[in-house]
This record gives C-alpha cells, structure tokens and sequence, in this order.
C-alpha cells in the first residue's frame, strides 16, 4: 500500500529518497483523485523495490503542496535526486505513470 506522507516526514521520504520517488497530491472529496487510486496501488505493487510511490492529502498537509505548486489535484510529482523530474496532472492511464517511473530507474 502507497505510503501517506506528511509534512513532517516528506522531506526524509522524498527529497532523501535513493530511489525516484511518485508522489500523488489527493484530497478525500475529489473525485478524480478516488480514479487515481487504484492505479497508485497499482503502481506501488509494480515498483516494489524499485522506486517509492507515496500519496499526500492535501487538506491535511499543505506545505508542500504549496512550495510544489500543486494547485489542482490529483497531481502526480516524479522526483529523483530530489528534484521534480516529472508531472502529470490530472488522471492519466496506468501505462503514462509506468513510462515515467521507467524513465527515472
């Protein structure tokens, strides 16, 4: 299961990553953000020890929502390094998600 990250501990579970890192900004009453779902999972089964796939609420948690920009959701930041090296806003098919998390390994 994708983990839920925080304000408090993206920056060791993201910025501090080894690995490239999917992050799925989402609030519970957004509806796009519940199709998403599934495919993170998804996602998180595929890449088990290849890459993080970790999901923010962004009612929750909205310091790094804000510094990233995330203004509609669900948004999806790639980072590697660190660094964003890849967005998808809104819903995309699995296989968008799977070329991109490729692309970082």
């Amino acid at each position: 299961m994708a983990i839920e990250v925080t304000d408090a501990n993206f920056e060791e579970v993201v910025l501090n990553s080894d690995k490239p890192v999917l992050v799925d900004f989402w609030a519970a009453w957004c509806g796009p953000c519940r199709m998403l779902a599934p495919i993170v999972e998804e996602l998180d089964k595929d890449f088990d020890s290849k890459a993080k796939i970790v999901k923010v609420d962004v009612d929750a948690h909205q310091e790094f929502a804000a510094k990233y920009g995330v203004r509609n959701i669900p948004t999806v930041l790639l980072f590697k390094g660190g660094e964003v090296a890849d967005k998808q806003v809104g819903v995309a098919p699995k296989n968008v998600y799977t070329e991109k998390l490729n692309a970082l390994l």
